[in-house]
């Protein structure tokens, strides 16, 4: 008698759009954006007006394949900490969807290409500050400070910066007082943002061993550092018009904006509980996008 075989089950490949969402998801792209949006701004100050397509195009093509070969890379060698904390426990590579040595190939190629791009169509300096934030964030503070020190943030800060002197560089062919004013701006505006974050997800963090302000120094000193940080940045926002290069428009949503994160910060300061960590966390991203969108308006309108 004929034994009937029953085939077994199909593993079904992913599909091309699958995978595309996946690496897309790999190179984090809601940042990326914010990225590309503070060096439009550059650019945009730094020309006084709608910088040249021809300069325009490649900057942010180079720009975004860099800061996405820079999340890739900072996820290839954070997986083992991502498979160890809830909130990024399902990211590609700790979820088995993309492979390490894939990570690892497609982060090196992003930022091989935005090399290419923007030292052939825009210029050497572009190039290579985009070039030096990718090895700023992946191997300063990805692979040497994240894990080793609480001041990760506050060192680890100047990566997130960088695209303002990218698109500052790419208009002028140079850098100056201005964008590294820009820089600051940034600069300053990390620490508040990520140690609210921080002390949303302090549980992560403490499970996987990073020390993150909260984890070493405590929820209570994370609280009057987020205050101390958000009164510098207001500061520091200010400089633009104190050095007369943005104006009356700028200035009055810098201080607007600026007493908000203040008052974000004071309540954070004085409740001490998850909710107004949620609305510092949300405030200081809003903050952020807002103070550079008066740049522009101020820039446009005035010039």
């Amino acid at each position: 008698m004929a034994t009937t075989v029953r085939p077994g089950p199909s593993v079904e490949k992913p599909g091309v759009g699958r995978m595309l969402k996946t690496y897309l998801e790999l190179a984090k792209l809601r940042i990326v954006t914010l990225l590309l949006f503070t060096t439009v701004t550059a650019m945009i100050v730094a020309a006084q007006g709608i910088p040249q397509l021809v300069v325009l195009l490649p900057t942010l093509i180079g720009g975004a394949l860099s800061a996405m070969g820079a999340s890739v890379l900072n996820q290839y060698l954070d997986r083992d900490l991502d498979a160890k904390m809830t909130r990024t426990a399902r990211r590609p590579i700790p979820s088995g969807r993309v492979s390490p040595t894939n990570a690892l190939l497609f982060g090196l190629a992003l930022i091989v290409w935005s090399t290419l791009i923007l030292w052939i169509f825009v210029n050497p300096l572009t190039a290579l500050l985009a070039l030096g934030g990718a090895i700023y964030y992946v191997i300063v503070y990805t692979a040497l400070l994240k894990r080793n020190t609480v001041v990760n943030i506050l060192i680890g800060g100047g990566a997130g910066a960088m695209p303002v002197l990218v698109g500052w560089a790419a208009v002028t062919g140079t850098l100056s007082y201005e964008a590294l004013i820009l820089f600051a701006i940034i600069f300053y505006w990390t620490p508040p943002h990520s140690w609210a974050l921080a002390l949303l997800v302090n549980a992560d963090y403490t499970r996987a061993n990073v020390p993150m302000m909260p984890v070493a120094r405590g929820e209570d000193i994370t609280r009057r550092q987020i205050l101390l940080y958000a009164i510098q940045l207001v500061v520091i926002s200010l400089l633009p018009v104190l050095f007369g290069f943005l104006g009356g428009i700028y200035l009055v949503a810098a201080v607007a904006l600026g007493a908000g994160l203040l008052r974000a910060s004071i309540i954070l300061l004085r409740r001490c509980d998850g909710a107004s960590a949620r609305k510092t966390y949300k405030f200081s991203t809003a903050y952020l996008a807002f103070l550079f969108m008066a740049m522009i308006v101020d820039t446009l309108l005035l010039a």
